[in-house]
This record gives structure tokens, sequence and C-alpha cells, in this order.
């Protein structure tokens, strides 16, 4: 199947510029194509994986991709989906952030068939007379106007600097073609008018007939009509230090059965087969949730490998099943990241007066009885003596107690002034 073709079975394909011609050309030769991302911020989150999962698919299927850090336009700020000027930030800043995604990007791609770019490199080098008599020239401002990603700021008002935004990109798009063979620019929906922009610079630069193409993919929802990616504590980022594994993993695990076949086709390399009938165990079967996870296997190991995906599935399985003792410190710091704790001394103390101090149990009488009743286990182990002594410091290193009173209430206790 030709990728254009695989795309559109997948529903990547918001806009194309010429979809009969790009096909035709991807059937001839592998081609060489770019996405690029601004260092606005160190990491990448889940929203921004899609254009480069589209990148990932062309790269399988033998093209060649070309990804752009924005060092140049980042200076300056992309006008696309946003209301209010971006805040211009640090030389430094900027550094450091493009440090960060060209290691993951690296991570993502290797570093066979694939180019990493900075379009520091070029857009630098132009000087104010240079840009307005190369470049200036052959934009008119009324076309740029009418394009959505200007249009949309006008009520609001926009400045010079991100104006000449889509110049800049446009003129990224033409130094790609010249120097890398580039002949495709992929990007979100919000993109297409810088897309299309850079599309008639390569034009009217290089003649009608210049073979160069844009794609857009769709803007993501979920099935309640919210955007993608979001969640209550905010981003999933691919950064493991923002996002743990366990975490990222629990977060394709939880996906909607309305979703999950959309989400397969997005962002796993599965095949049509094994999508389809995992698509079927989704209308017939959906309590094994078997859809979701492998959803979570695949992105998980994309994004952070194997181990990561085999870890946070042992995480997964030990806190189902209770045996957490099992874990060691570190998985279940990342079990446990982001959920509420409360701090308790390193003294021994009585099991009872402990779960009432802490907040465990609302009162002794309460915690007598389900102590009791064997619905207590800390760190895993059921205690059922309520004249029993809670050592904070005999597990996890001397750093974690964890409490679960039934099946799922679990109390995560830090140790303090050890």
């Amino acid at each position: 199947m030709n990728i254009i073709d695989e795309l559109r079975w997948r529903g990547a394909i918001n806009q194309v510029t010429d979809e009969e011609g790009l096909t035709a050309l991807t059937n001839e030769k592998a081609i060489s194509l770019y996405c690029g991302t601004d260092p606005t911020g160190d990491s990448l989150h889940i929203g921004h994986l899609i254009p480069f999962m589209m990148l990932k698919r062309f790269q399988l299927a033998g093209h060649h991709p070309v990804i752009i850090i924005g060092g140049g336009t980042g200076a300056i700020g992309d006008p696309s989906g946003r209301k209010t000027e971006r805040d211009l930030q640090t030389k430094s800043k900027i550094e450091h952030n493009e440090e960060a995604l060209t290691n993951q990007m690296i991570k993502l791609f290797g570093t066979e068939n694939f180019t990493i770019v900075n379009n520091r490199e070029w857009l630098s080098k132009l000087n104010l007379i240079d840009f307005l008599r190369d470049y200036g020239k052959l934009f008119n401002v009324n076309t740029m106007l009418n394009k959505e990603v200007v249009a949309s700021r006008l009520e609001t008002g926009i400045s010079f600097t991100e104006f000449t935004y889509q110049i800049l990109q446009s003129v990224d798009f033409l130094h790609l073609y010249d120097h890398h063979d580039v002949q495709l620019e992929i990007g979100g929906s919000d993109q297409w008018g810088n897309i299309t922009a850079g599309i008639d610079l390569i034009h009217k630069v290089k003649g009608a007939d210049a073979k160069a193409f844009g794609l857009t993919i769709p803007l993501m929802l979920k099935a309640d009509g919210t955007k993608f990616g979001k969640t209550a504590g905010g981003a999933v980022w691919l950064d493991p230090e923002k996002t743990t594994p366990y975490e990222f993993y629990q977060f394709w695990l939880n996906q909607d059965d309305r979703d999950v076949v959309k989400y397969l086709k997005y962002f796993t390399f599965l095949d049509q087969a094994e999508i389809n009938d995992l698509a079927e165990k989704v209308a017939n079967q959906p309590w094994k949730r078997e859809a979701q996870r492998r959803l979570a296997q695949e992105v998980t190991t994309f994004v952070h490998g194997q181990a990561a995906t085999d870890e946070a599935e042992k995480i997964s399985q030990l806190l189902f099943s209770g045996d957490i003792q099992a874990l060691t410190t570190a998985e279940l710091e990342q079990a446990f990241k982001g959920t509420q704790s409360v701090d308790v001394p390193a003294t021994p103390m009585n099991i009872v007066d402990w779960l009432v101090e802490f907040g465990v149990e609302k009162s002794k009488r309460q915690a007598r009885e389900d102590v009791t009743n064997g619905a207590i286990r800390i760190n895993g182990e059921k205690v059922a003596d309520v004249d029993a002594t809670l050592d904070p410091t005999t597990h996890f290193d001397g750093k974690y107690v964890v409490v679960r009173r039934g099946k799922k209430n679990y109390t995560l206790a830090k140790v303090t002034n050890k």
C-alpha cells in the first residue's frame, strides 16, 4: 500500500495540496519530507507527537524525514493557534530547549536515514535588506492577511514580528528544498497557511513546475468533544522526568472504548489486520480492554523503549494484585508520583494509633474493625493484630509507607526526620 493510501486509512490526513501528485511522487521514489518544532519548551507532549508519528511512518516506508528545531523561528514566535503574543525567550533558554528536543527526536528516529537541522543556521545569516529584497517582495500582504493563521489574530492584534513568521517558515521550506531535496512539509491543521505559503515561495523562486507538497493532520478530539492529550494533571510529556513511563502507560491504558481504535491507527505501527482484530474485541469483549493494553504497550515502547514498558506493566500488575512489596523504591515513586501523601515520623507506633493519627482511618473504632477484618495492608502485607507495631523504616529504603485499605484505597506516607 502506498504511504498516502495508508495515511488515508488511518484517518491521518486533514488537507493535502495535491494528493494525486504526491501519491505519484511517493510511488516513483523515496522522498525527503520535514516537520518543524520550535524550542518553546524542553519537551514535546503527546499532542506534538502526532505529526512526528507521520514522519516516522514515512521513515519506515523508506522515505527520509528531516526535522527542523526552530532556533531561529523560536526566537520570533509562531502566532498559530494563539490569541496573544508569545513571550520572547532568552538565548540561553532557547539553546537549552534545542538540546533537549534534539535528544528526544534522536530517540524517536534514530540516527540512520534521518536528518535534524536548526533553522538558526540559515535564518541568522539573513540581514534586513536581503530579507526584504529576496523574500519580502515575493509575499503579498493581502494574501498573508487572508491566511487563517493571521486572520484569526487581527481582532486582538498581531505584531510585525509574529506577522513575519509565515515568511520565515516559507524560507525554511525553500532552504530544505534546495539543500536537502525536501519536497513535502507536514504539520498540524493550524499550519496550513504557513505550509502553503512555503509552497508558493518555492514555485515563485524555482518555477511553477517545482514539485513541492503540503500535508496537514486533523485536529485530534476525544469522543466527548474535548481536546486530546490533556489530563487533570496537565499535559502528558515525552520527558520521563515530567511524565513517568508508568504515568505515560496508564494514560493510554485508560482510553475510552470510543477512542481506542482511532488511537491505534494514529499512534501505533500495527497493521490493518491486527487493528481490525482489536476493533472486533472492543466491540465484542470491551471488558478485557485488550485494545487499550496493546495501545499502551506500543506507544510507551516507541517513546520510552521496551524496558520502560516492561517496568510500567510490572508496576500496574503489582498494584492491581496488592503485592507492592515486590516494587523497588524507584518503581514505587513512579507509581505514586503526583498523588497526595502524608508526612509521618520514623518513630514506630501502634498500628491503630498510626492509622488514625495520619488520617487513614477516621476513628480508632473503625481502625480496629478494619485491622481485625483484614482490610488493612501495610507495604503489601496484611496486618490483622490491633496490638501490632508499625515501623515506618522497614521498607522502601525507609522512605515510604504504603497503606491499602480495602481493595483500592491507597495512602502514601513519606517518612520524615529519620
